[in-house]
């Protein structure tokens, strides 16, 4: 019994022994992942395809690192271009590590190799940006200008083991000092065409009121002409007739004055004559074929 009793401890040690050591030799690297192996701090080899792989147990180890796109995010700075704008740029870059060995022995993990690639992303952006002007950057050339960032970018990052993919501005403004001067300028550049405007519109309005005067003053100018025209013949034609009336009948033309000066005279707006009875002005009031007394000589009208 007590034979048996230690034969199952020590199959049961054994056991436990090559789980240990089987677990301690097999490692699974993700179809995410890629690994090197180490021993004792050496480098041994890499291992890129995804699956179980076996190792020696307790002397060797693994490191892993992401194959999958990484991305980074330089702090945003200021950059002068070449006409000496200041810019406020935020960029960003995709890498992957390409190299697992170079980026072990450069940087060693992902939090060490961040610090190196966004200085060398700021590195890259001022150096281009430096010798381009603010037009370029806001124009067509932007993808020529990231073109070569992203190149430069590349070459400094591969010695680390690091393949730079594409390297963007996410923005690429003014400061703020240079925004609100920027905005005054355009500003005043809209008004001052607002005023150009409106000067147009006056000088425009002007010149139709000026027209519209001239032809208004022709207009009337005619229009009097024709109208002092046929006054004149309307006038001419009442004195003919006035002149025929009194040729065939002086005492009826006679008669019909002595009613016009009657009704201008004593046309009720409290008008007094002081006359006699007898005056030449109230000729026809005696009778209709104006027989009336002589006025004595001296009568005169008073009002």
């Amino acid at each position: 019994m007590g034979n048996n009793r230690v034969l199952l401890v020590a199959a049961s040690v054994i056991g436990i022994v090559v789980i240990a050591v089987a677990f301690s030799a097999l490692f699974v690297v993700d179809q995410t992942q890629q690994a090197i192996v180490l021993q004792f701090g050496e480098f041994k080899s890499v291992i890129r395809d995804p699956g179980l792989h076996v190792k020696l147990p307790f002397i060797q180890d693994v490191v892993y690192y992401d194959r999958r796109v990484l991305d980074a995010e330089p702090p945003t700075e200021e950059v002068i271009a070449s006409d000496q704008k200041r810019l406020v740029v935020d960029g960003f870059a995709r890498f992957r590590i390409a190299d697992p060995l170079q980026f072990y022995q450069s940087v060693g993990t992902e939090a060490g190799a961040r610090p190196r690639l966004n200085s060398i992303i700021s590195a890259s952006l001022r150096r281009v940006l430096g010798n381009v002007t603010l037009a370029s950057v806001l124009s067509a050339e932007r993808s020529n200008i990231m073109r070569t960032i992203t190149e430069e970018t590349r070459v400094q990052a591969k010695p680390f083991g690091i393949e730079v993919l594409d390297v963007r501005l996410r923005r690429a403004d003014l400061p703020e000092e240079n925004n609100q001067a920027v905005y005054a300028r355009m500003q005043s550049e809209r008004q001052r065409e607002a005023q150009e405007f409106r000067a147009q519109g006056d000088e425009f309005a002007q010149r139709i009121r000026a027209t519209a005067e001239r032809e208004r003053t022709v207009i009337l100018a005619e229009a009097q002409r024709q109208s002092d025209i046929l006054r004149g013949q309307g006038e001419a034609e009442s004195t003919t007739t006035y002149a025929e009336a009194f040729g065939k009948d002086k005492d009826f033309f006679a008669f019909y004055r002595s009613m016009q000066a009657y009704r201008s005279a004593l046309d009720g707006n409290n008008t007094t004559l002081v006359l006699t009875p007898d005056n030449e002005f109230f000729r026809f009031f005696g009778s209709a074929e104006g027989g009336g007394p002589t006025p004595p000589t001296g009568g005169t009208p008073q009002r």
